[in-house]
């Protein structure tokens, strides 16, 4: 089984300090082998949060581009528990097909199971945004068709991110293949929509004490994204779950709900053994 998690870490918003004890102990708990992490920062000569998540956790960690503004950097990243092969990160387009300030780190991790794509990323957030979003997921799609193995044997892909999407958006849709795809024979599942039951799954949340006064209603925004096609049942979502959804030592970790999604790493050849 491979679990994988993604997660929102809102940067260095509230109480920034007193989070990072209570983003390590989530982290810890869900014990996750793969991890995207969005809204991470670093300082320009200084901490740089998922290296130091990494080395508290054990975890090998990429992440993207750090680009300082008044010294300090918001980016993405990858924690692993195995060794990457390669990892990269790209610059995502804006809706005019301009660099956008938006990114995706990708990594090949070297698993036991074999070689197992990943990427994570952070679309733009506006409410009305759509139209960028749109572009983002068509060059999302793009990459992970460039790198991905062979669908009919290989591990499928995972996507993970917070989307600032919801499902029903024309840019999820995209994605999952209820709406045209930007690349054909390629689709993705959505590890909620296959086994989280009757839960809608928020993980933006009025429940959260720091969206007590948020605009936005109550939203899934953030996903666990397996490639299709693949080969049976290699990849098949067996559980999903939402994590960080109460305080640790009176402290919540995020302004996000984190996934964590279970999958297979059986194939069938191996069921009939």
């Amino acid at each position: 089984m491979l679990r994988v998690m993604t997660w929102n870490l809102w940067w260095r918003f509230g109480p920034w300090q007193a989070r990072q004890d209570a983003i390590a102990a989530v982290l810890a708990e869900q014990s996750a082998d793969l991890i995207g992490l969005q809204e991470v920062w670093a300082e320009e000569g200084g901490i740089n949060q998922a290296e130091a998540l990494g080395a508290r956790l054990g975890l090998h960690v990429a992440h993207g581009e750090l680009r300082y503004r008044n010294g300090l950097a918001f980016t993405n990243a990858v924690l692993s528990r195995w060794p990457f092969e390669w990892h990269d990160h790209v610059v995502l387009p804006d809706a005019a097909g301009g660099a956008s300030h938006r990114q995706a780190v990708v990594a090949r991790v070297a698993s036991p199971f074999g070689p197992v794509l990943f990427v994570t990323t952070h679309l733009d957030w506006a409410f009305d945004g759509s139209a960028t979003r749109q572009a983002q997921a068509t060059a999302l799609c793009r990459l992970v068709d460039a790198y991905r193995p062979d669908p009919a044997d290989g591990f499928p892909a995972v996507l993970t991110g917070d989307l600032n999407a919801v499902p029903h958006s024309d840019e999820v849709r995209m994605l999952t293949g209820a709406a045209p795809v930007p690349v054909p024979g390629l689709a993705f599942t959505d590890a909620w929509e296959v086994a989280g039951g009757a839960d809608a799954g928020h993980t933006w949340h009025g429940a959260n004490p720091y969206l007590a006064d948020a605009s936005y209603p109550n939203r899934r925004l953030d996903y666990v994204l397996v490639s299709w096609p693949r080969p049976k049942p290699l990849g098949s979502v067996r559980s999903v779950r939402l994590a960080g959804t109460e305080p640790v030592d009176g402290v919540m970790a995020s302004d996000h709900y984190a996934v964590v999604a279970e999958l297979r790493t059986d194939r069938a050849a191996d069921l009939r053994s």
